[in-house]
């Protein structure tokens, strides 16, 4: 048995208790086992307080428990280990979206908080601007999704200490996180917003967004949507540079 062979049986018996050659059973093994589970499963309930109080201690602890068992830890920090249980909910809820955006939205927070500065755009720096060629770009700790129920709403319930019930939204719209200051914030986007937010942190431009605009809401409607809404993201320090081509 090669070095490799022997840390993945290792790890099976972690994680799932599967019997080691080497590794006599015993008090010593279970406590070992113990403590890793309970770090891992610790560290879950640091990373998606929310979501746990939301789905319930039983169903939370199933959970992390499977994710335990699908996913080792894959990086020096022990904080990293949350990043990918959304792929465990997935699997193990197929049919609960609002699991799935409210465990993205509990993420995405922690995430933007530890994200690259950077400093926002002041509005009336854009003063200069050459509108016909410019490239906005948006803040480094900017995270978007699309919703499909009302899992921000959710959300600040539950932060306040409410019991809130889940539902379908009438058509789908988006979630965007970004920190501001030192504070994460969270809100909530319309589909129109979230395509016009995506789009520009796709490409930047701000004559693409207001033919984006254009296209979908009409000349007038769409040109003014693109001067409301970049108003709106300068307030929100979502924009943080300005470049011409």
């Amino acid at each position: 048995m090669n070095l490799a062979d022997l840390q993945g049986d290792f790890q099976a018996m972690l994680a799932e208790s599967t019997p080691v050659a080497g590794v006599p059973a015993g008090p010593g093994r279970a406590v070992y086992q113990n403590n890793y589970r309970a770090q891992l499963v610790g560290c879950l309930e640091e990373s998606y307080p929310q979501l746990r109080a939301f789905i319930g201690e039983e169903a939370f602890l199933h959970a992390a428990a499977a994710h335990i068992k699908r996913r080792p830890p894959h990086a020096w920090t022990l904080d990293a280990y949350a990043d990918d249980f959304c792929d465990t909910l997935q699997a193990l809820f197929p049919d609960n979206p609002d699991l799935h955006e409210l465990a993205w939205i509990e993420h995405a927070l922690d995430q933007a908080f530890i994200a690259r500065d950077a400093a926002p755009v002041a509005a009336d720096a854009l003063a200069a601007v050459d509108w016909d060629h410019v490239r906005l770009q948006l803040t480094p700790t900017l995270r978007l999704r699309t919703a499909t129920t009302n899992s921000a709403e959710v959300w600040f319930s539950l932060r306040d200490g409410g019991s809130p019930e889940s539902e379908m939204l009438p058509a789908s719209g988006g979630l965007v996180v970004w920190r501001r200051g030192f504070v994460s914030c969270l809100r909530a986007l319309d589909a129109i917003e979230h395509v016009a937010l995506t789009h520009l942190q796709r490409d930047g431009s701000f004559v693409g967004l207001c033919a984006l605009l254009v296209e979908r809401l009409g000349e007038e409607q769409g040109i003014a949507s693109a001067g409301a809404m970049l108003a709106d993201w300068l307030g929100s320090e979502l924009i943080t540079g300005a470049e011409n081509e």
